[in-house]
């Protein structure tokens, strides 16, 4: 086969203007002339991925990180709620099990990071983070730890991970 009916020349690839099917407004278009630091958290973008400064050669540029943008605008990446009987009686040792989790998680990814805690309704906690992926892994060590049930959902429009915990007793 050759020409149009065929040959992949002649015919052109279709697949090349593919569009993303999820649109993070926090993700950068480009990458950020390196170094550059956020004047925020101190976090650098080096080597191609943001980091905490090991070392710092040169003057950096002043580029705020994507997690501060979130934390800033209040716009988070992903939300925990916690919910049930238990969480009353247990709540301090659960908030610190976030918390354990969230510095484990930030202390190698700069992104990842919890934006506050707020009381909800009958009693729920709502934690909110900067990015997808830190609510599902600490919905699941609670889970781990605690039991209950967990329900993780992701919304491809608003690029959104809302993940529910709950046990009653």
């Amino acid at each position: 086969m050759s020409g149009k009916d065929g040959d992949v020349a002649g015919r052109g690839r279709r697949d090349r203007l593919i569009q993303e099917e999820i649109h993070d407004p926090y993700m950068a278009r480009s990458k950020p002339k390196e170094p550059a630091a956020c004047p925020e958290c101190g976090a650098v973008f080096q080597k191609g991925r943001w980091q905490w400064p090991a070392e710092l050669v040169g003057e950096a540029n002043d580029v705020m990180c994507p997690a501060c943008e979130r934390i800033r605008d209040d716009m988070p990446g992903g939300i925990l709620t916690l919910s049930g009987g238990f969480l009353g009686k247990h709540r301090d040792e659960i908030l610190r099990l976030i918390q354990n989790k969230v510095e484990e998680e930030k202390a190698q990814h700069p992104m990842k990071r919890m934006m506050g805690v707020e009381d909800g309704p009958e009693g729920a906690l709502i934690v909110k983070f900067t990015d997808l992926h830190l609510p599902r892994g600490t919905g699941e060590a609670i889970e781990r730890a605690y039991d209950g049930e967990l329900e993780i959902q992701y919304t491809k429009a608003s690029n959104l991970v809302r993940v529910y915990w709950n046990r009653d007793e």
